[in-house]
Formats: C-alpha cells, sequence, structure tokens
C-alpha cells in the first residue's frame, strides 16, 4: 500500500468539496480548483474526510494513487492558504518593475522583457530586485516562477540572474583560478 496514498485528507472548515464520478472539485475562501482523477482510482468523502483508494496492485494504479492524493491535497491547501514562490534578481542594472497587473524585467537585455501575469496568478514586487508569484494552483505557481527563473539563469561564474529564494548557486572558478 502506498504510505501516502493510505492517507486521508481532512477537509477544514470553510472548504466544500464535491465529487462528481472522476471529477473533484473544491471551492474554498480564495478560489475554485477541479481535478479529474485517472480511471483505476477512487475517490470517496465520508463526514469532512477523503480516502483515495485503488482497486488492485498494478504499476499503474500504485503510481497513480499517492499522486491523486497528493494533488487532492495540495487544491485543499491552495483553496485555503494559497501559494507562493519568491525570486531575487542579482546583478548589476538587473531589476523588476510592476507595470499594472505584468511584471517589465530589466535583465541586461539590448530591451526590456515583459510578462503577463496569466488568470489566477498575481505578481507582487517587494524591491526592485526582490518578487513573489502567488496563486492557489502550485502547478502553475511552480511553472511560472520556472519561466520567469528561465529569462536569466543565474551564472555560474559571477552568480548573476533571476534565482528562488533561498537558492544557493555552485560558483565555478574563473580562468585565472588554479
Amino acid at each position: 500500500m502506498s504510505r501516502i496514498g493510505r492517507l486521508p485528507i481532512t477537509v477544514p472548515a470553510g472548504v466544500e468539496v464535491k465529487i462528481d464520478g472522476n471529477l473533484v472539485s473544491v471551492k474554498g475562501a480564495k478560489g475554485e480548483l477541479q481535478h479529474t482523477v485517472a480511471s483505476p482510482i477512487a475517490v470517496s468523502l465520508d463526514d469532512n474526510t477523503i480516502t483515495v483508494t485503488r482497486p488492485n496492485d498494478e504499476r499503474a494504479s500504485r503510481s497513480l494513487h499517492g499522486l491523486t492524493r497528493t494533488l487532492i491535497s495540495n487544491m485543499i491547501v491552495g483553496v485555503t492558504e494559497g501559494y507562493e514562490k519568491k525570486l531575487e534578481i542579482t546583478g548589476t542594472g538587473y531589476r523588476v518593475q510592476a507595470k499594472g497587473a505584468d511584471l517589465e524585467f530589466a535583465l541586461g537585455y539590448s530591451h526590456p522583457v515583459s510578462i503577463q501575469a496569466p488568470e489566477g496568478i498575481s505578481f507582487a514586487v517587494e524591491s526592485a530586485t526582490k518578487l513573489t508569484v502567488s496563486g492557489i494552483n502550485k502547478q502553475q505557481v511552480g511553472e511560472v516562477a520556472a519561466n520567469i527563473r528561465k529569462l536569466r539563469k543565474p551564472d555560474p561564474y559571477k552568480g548573476k540572474g533571476i534565482r528562488y529564494a533561498g537558492e544557493v548557486i555552485r560558483r565555478k572558478v574563473g580562468k585565472a583560478g588554479k
């Protein structure tokens, strides 16, 4: 049995969960999320407790068991607390600026780079070198943050670029270092 998949999910107060066949809908204070459960996995709701079960021990069922439980748990956390990723910009002249709901980056290119906020994602610029990506969908928040980081990855020689807050960059010695 999957150690993660067999754990029950408790539904906190203020969160409404609907299970309609393979569709699980979670509605909370911050918004609403939906997930379609893969076919061999069954999801049931019994007085504020969600349980995820699998019919057999085939490889496909085992791999989807823990995944489905984690995805539903992430949906519940998303509609109650939300998710956020913090990013830092390092480098001379590198900065970020809020333009309404969008962001405009100066990253050493000949032109400013602008990023539009997808639906359900919000940006917060704390300073010229720090920003936060937040939303209720964990996957979407991580993907938007990764796409922003991809604009100028931190280089291993000088450490310039966009990095996650707390990320440690392995530095390399230049050609003069022996």
